[in-house]
């Protein structure tokens, strides 16, 4: 199996180093797509979120609202040990207690395989590789030991309180020095080792006329999307069905296929609504549970877990320590850069937080060293959140190179753009489109940045000193393969387009309708959009900030397809004869010829011409060549004005402003409340969120949002965004992922505020007022 992996691994670098070399027009993306440069108005306009009705009249059904006939609720029984056995289990009460159906636990659940690892395999999408209630292991103080399922959630939920589990416990690893001195690795993400080596950066640190050398820490976190994880599933015969809260319907399908030994089509995932998912609605064991019960009982099962519940079963972003140094001539150009650290995971799955992703593609320096160790703890696999890796990456590199430019007496944005790279700084592959300086430019401007003082604590308005901040933000284009379409055009002039993808509220089916609708040339109330469904074509994961990328190029495909179809159909007496699809573009509710405009014909007569209701056709997006060919990026610049109280200590975040360079924005409205929420995240990163996790038992200490602090209303600033809206010539219609760019670089543009305010560095987040006392 080894030698198997290692071929593959030879093909593909190949392959990507062919990619990589090939002439422009060979790689896809080298055509532009014609929305790049098209005046449609509707790309770009503000049009409100089409889902926003149903959801405001409380019609939209989210994945804890599906009431099914016979339906019963599940509730769980958590471990109360890191790591150990289960010696024995005494469920008599439970099973007693009134209205109860069912106690599942190892010893009565189904056969069910370990199911496929979210970044290990190319559909896996759990967050851990645990066989689920197969042997009595125990792996972690939260892991599921016991399910109850009753007529009502209070039934099972009390009826949880009486299921006794004895353990034999066994010494476990809950502290990152206990887990460091057991030994760590070198990092992998998505198959590629987490390191990069240029020349010899320690020595050149230690020649420069310049340095910084300093070590960032990042606390855990956890997950707390407002719609709280559940599922509701029902077996109808050999069938799985599945309403689910979900950022990867098909994956998601296809692994509880997989654990259940079943073939694909025989599990059918939807998720039409999902209230948040930022990484963490994918497939965890409430999931497999859910369903082994359902299977067990004959009945339908509902599972909401409670918030402790999400703490306990779900995984959120794991701590890092960071060491960022930076050796710079005197006229600060970099002659040395170095970001290695550590970072913490599990045995059982595979996602370290990559937190030298910035650092690969923000500077230009002459020896570059870039690490990620992980070291391995007994606590719930840890996963993606907003950003893993160039949240808590940013913050370190960006407090750095701020504290850089302190020591040089540069203004810290000239300082970034005396490094600022003419290509990829690791890769050594052309920029497909970066305007980082005229971000910082416009951003400097809007913000006042002229009115910062470049010494601390020269500024004081009653007791509060106040200064002025910033940092800059990257995340890497990502478009991943399996994507494809469904259209469906009507002679009437309406178009369905059919994308296994999701709507998690941050106006995808809208964003996407605007871009059909322009693709097709028809107006946005002929288009709908369907999404959410496994059964629909395509396998795209709404992560990564590629979702609008992968769907776009999946329609783009179908449109071609669709296309050449009408050609078809078009006959020798059409103003369409003889022409090819590349020949064509659509127009009016119609093809017209891209040169000739008169040479026109509307779909209702190309399809009356053939003597046809509608024409149906699917296609597959082109292989994702594009990022290994050209270096591409989000960029941003983030701008904050903090304040730090000379009595209390006390933080606050008064003024916040992100400058962006996201390629061709689709919808004003929808993009810049990403943007926004992405920023307000990163203010909970750098003031207040913080993961509690009791190094004697590895326990979460603080499962509720009572005391887990995440931004109120009254934390929050007034954010100003912009974005220079310059479409990049080599992405789908001309856009770049948003949804994550936003809450990086803002921890460290508010962290470089404060230091402004009061002169004292904190480099371990959150920044609370006893750092700043």
């Amino acid at each position: 199996m080894k030698i198997v992996q290692n071929i593959q691994k030879a093909g593909q670098a190949i392959m990507q180093k062919a990619v990589a070399l090939a002439p422009d027009r060979y790689v896809t993306g080298g055509k532009p797509d014609p929305l790049t440069s098209s005046d449609d108005p509707l790309i770009g306009a503000p049009v409100s979120r089409l889902d926003g009705p149903v959801k405001v009249k409380g019609e939209a059904k989210y994945a804890a609202e599906f009431a099914l006939d016979r339906m019963v609720h599940a509730a769980l029984v958590h471990s109360t040990v890191a790591k150990g056995r289960i010696a024995a289990i005494d469920a008599a009460d439970a099973e007693a207690a009134p209205g109860v159906v069912l106690v599942l636990s190892h010893r009565n659940a189904p056969r069910m395989w370990a199911p496929a690892v979210l970044m290990r395999e190319p559909m896996g999408a759990s967050g851990d590789a645990l066989p689920v209630f197969q042997d009595d292991r125990v792996h972690w103080n939260g892991q599921p030991v016991a399910l109850v399922l009753a007529e009502t959630r209070e039934q099972a939920d009390h009826a949880t309180t009486l299921v006794r589990v004895r353990y034999e416990s066994e010494d476990a690893l809950t502290s990152m020095e206990a887990a460091r001195a057991a030994g760590d690795r070198l990092g992998q993400f998505q198959g590629e080792p987490l390191q990069d080596v240029i020349g010899d950066a320690e020595g050149a640190l230690m020649a420069a006329a310049h340095r910084v050398d300093a070590v960032y820490r990042t606390p855990r976190h956890n997950h707390n999307a407002i719609e709280l994880h559940a599922v509701t599933v029902v077996w109808e015969g050999d069938v799985l069905r599945v309403h689910d809260a979900s950022q990867g319907v098909a994956s998601t399908a296809w692994t509880l296929a997989q654990v259940f030994g079943i073939g694909h089509d025989q599990v059918r995932v939807t998720s039409p609504f999902v209230g948040g998912g930022f990484g963490a609605k994918l497939l965890w064991q409430h999931h497999l549970l859910a369903a082994a019960a359902s299977k067990v009982s004959g009945r339908p099962v509902r599972m909401m877990l409670s918030r402790a519940g999400v703490y306990r079963v779900v995984g959120g972003r794991a701590p890092t320590e960071q060491r960022v140094a930076i050796g710079a001539d005197r006229d600060g150009r970099f002659d040395s850069l170095i970001h290695a650290g550590t970072t913490v995971m599990t045995e059982y799955n595979a996602f370290p937080e990559p937190f030298i992703h910035n650092a690969r593609a923000l500077y230009a320096a002459r020896n570059i060293k870039l690490e990620v160790r992980t070291v391995n703890m007994n606590m719930a696999a840890n996963t993606a959140m907003r950003a893993p890796g160039e949240s808590v990456g940013s913050f370190a590199l960006e407090c750095a190179v701020d504290e850089l430019a302190d020591l040089l007496g540069i203004d810290p944005i000239l300082l970034r753009r005396r490094n600022e790279p003419v290509q990829d700084p690791t890769q050594g592959t052309p920029f497909s489109s970066r305007h980082l300086i005229e971000a910082y430019r416009a951003g400097a401007q809007a913000f006042g940045w002229q009115e910062r003082h470049a010494k601390p604590r020269m500024r004081q308005e009653g007791e509060w000193l106040v200064g002025l901040g910033c940092a800059s933000a990257v995340f890497p284009y990502y478009r991943m393969n399996g994507g494809a379409a469904r259209i469906v055009l009507g002679r009437d002039g309406r178009a369905r387009v059919s994308v296994g993808a999701h709507e998690m509220g941050m106006g995808t089916a809208t964003a996407q309708s605007q871009l059909c609708a322009a693709r097709l040339g028809l107006p946005l109330d002929k288009v709908s959009f369907d999404y959410g469904d496994s059964s629909l074509p395509g396998a795209i994961l709404a992560g990564g900030s590629q979702q609008t990328a992968a769907i776009a190029a999946s329609v783009k495909a179908a449109h071609e397809a669709l296309c050449a179809e009408l050609l078809k159909f078009a006959g020798r007496d059409s103003p369409l004869a003889g022409l090819k699809p590349e020949q064509v573009r659509a127009r009016g509710g119609g093809l017209c010829k891209i040169d000739d405009a008169g040479r026109w014909e509307s779909y209702a007569g190309i399809l009356a011409r053939a003597g046809r209701a509608e024409v149906e056709v699917t296609a597959e997006a082109a292989p994702s060549q594009e990022s290994l060919h050209w270096s591409m990026h989000s960029y941003g610049a983030i701008f904050c004005e903090a304040r730090v109280n000379v009595v209390t200590g006390e933080p606050r975040v008064t003024r916040l402003l992100g400058s962006f360079d996201c390629g061709r924005i689709l919808n004003a409205k929808t993009a810049a409340s990403q943007l926004r929420g992405g920023m307000i995240m990163g203010l909970g990163a750098a003031l207040m969120e913080e993961t509690h996790f009791d190094e004697r038992n590895g326990r979460i200490a603080n499962p509720s949002l009572s005391d887990y602090h995440v931004p109120a209303h009254l934390d929050v600033p007034p954010i100003e965004v912009m974005w220079l809206d310059i479409p990049d010539p080599h992405a789908p219609a001309g856009m770049r992922g948003i949804g994550e760019i936003g809450i990086t670089g803002t921890a460290a543009a508010i962290a470089n505020a404060i230091y402004n305010a009061c002169g004292k560095r904190v480099r371990e987040l959150p920044i609370t007022l006893d750092k700043l006392m």
